[in-house]
């Protein structure tokens, strides 16, 4: 608990501030300087530390789409329930996924009306629910970021060694790189830094994420999840406009290295490979941006295994889109604290409790 104390010293805090508030001084910026965090987490600390209140308001936090749940399309959350609603499956999901809507409603509906839907904690808890019901099919709705890819990966490879065959994966793991290049490429939208994905990099290393600098010529640091992290990270991305420099820099040294975990990235690699496409909520279909299991593991793909075919679903008409890019602010959706409320969510940023609206609405309502 030490450590984490550390991270959340009150003194070492408002320090930060006043150095921050020194580098915007200096700066002088004609207007506030947009700094997207793309991960959720980050989010979420932010809010819930009071960030935003500390800070100057020369700096508008941008939230970017980093909350998988958030951007999980509504075709997937159908498949998902239609898989569930399946006599002979018994459908494990983590808890945070349950309740985002889909078309004919959500996993958690479906398990009120009598599917056997069950909340895991990891993969192997769904592995282990296999081994336990030889009779039924066990499917774990595999979803994430980098971060949560090598354990399904090393999951399967474990079903694959025991020979346990009623186990498999509805895969919606999805990468972020990919998704910042999308952002990027967007010209209505114009950051001045990114405080990038510390856990993703922890695992795919921070040099994942050296082409914002080089190819976009925005200052990036990879950062850690508590307040002070957040701040040095922001006072370390103001330092790079000050200098007029553009790199990127980690500042989750404690954790990150710059080529990330091998064993995670060689079970990656090892059982998926790039789809040619995604569908992001929100975000619309990016290419390269998901993976699928790779063909030796076919028989681990819980389409190909029940024949599921998949369709694009119609998008509700609500402005998520533009809540992931930056371009409003949750309170400024006309359906927020109203219509969608976290125990009445109509979009995903309202489900998870990474999503930026959730955040907003718990810690500024």
């Amino acid at each position: 608990m030490q450590l984490v104390d550390e991270f959340r010293d009150p003194a070492k805090g408002r320090a930060l501030v006043e150095a921050i508030r020194s580098r915007l001084e200096a700066i002088a910026p004609a207007r506030p300087l947009q700094i997207m965090e793309f991960c959720g987490g980050h989010t979420h600390a932010i809010f819930r530390y009071g960030l935003n209140q500390m800070l100057p308001e020369a700096v508008e936090w941008v939230h970017g789409p980093g909350c998988p749940v958030c951007v999980l399309p509504r075709e997937r959350v159908d498949a998902a329930v239609e898989m569930a609603r399946r006599p002979e499956v018994i459908f494990t999901s983590f808890g945070d996924a349950l309740r985002v809507p889909g078309s004919a409603g959500s996993l958690r509906e479906a398990g009120a009306e009598g599917a056997d839907v069950r909340v895991v904690y990891s993969p192997l808890d769904a592995l282990e629910i296999a081994r336990r019901h030889p009779d039924r099919e066990v499917v774990f709705f595999a979803i994430g970021f980098e971060t949560t890819m090598p354990a399904t990966a090393l999951t399967v490879l474990r079903a694959e060694a025991e020979e346990i065959p009623n186990f498999s994966l509805l895969c919606h793991h999805i990468t972020t790189p990919a998704a910042v290049r999308a952002i990027l490429d967007d010209p209505d939208l114009s950051l001045d830094g990114i405080v990038a994905p510390g856990h993703v990099a922890s695992v795919v290393g921070a040099d994942t994420f050296r082409f914002i600098p080089t190819e976009y010529r925005v200052p990036t640091v990879v950062s850690g999840f508590e307040p002070l992290d957040i701040l040095q990270s922001l006072w370390m991305v103001l330092g790079q406009l000050e200098a007029g420099k553009c790199r990127l820099e980690n500042q989750y040294r404690r954790v990150v290295n710059e080529q990330g975990s091998r064993a995670g990235r060689a079970a990656i690699e090892r059982v998926y490979e790039l789809a040619e496409h995604s569908r992001w909520r929100g975000l619309g279909e990016i290419d390269r941006s998901g993976v699928r299991l790779r063909p030796n593991y076919a028989r681990f793909d819980a389409e190909r295994r029940f024949g599921l075919v998949s369709h694009v679903a119609e998008e509700e008409a609500l402005p998520c889109g533009e809540v992931l890019k930056g371009r409003l602010k949750p309170r400024q959706c006309p359906h927020f604290g109203g219509r969608c409320r976290p125990e009445a969510p109509l979009g995903a940023l309202m489900v998870s409790s990474e999503g930026a609206c959730a955040a907003y609405f718990r810690y500024t309502a």
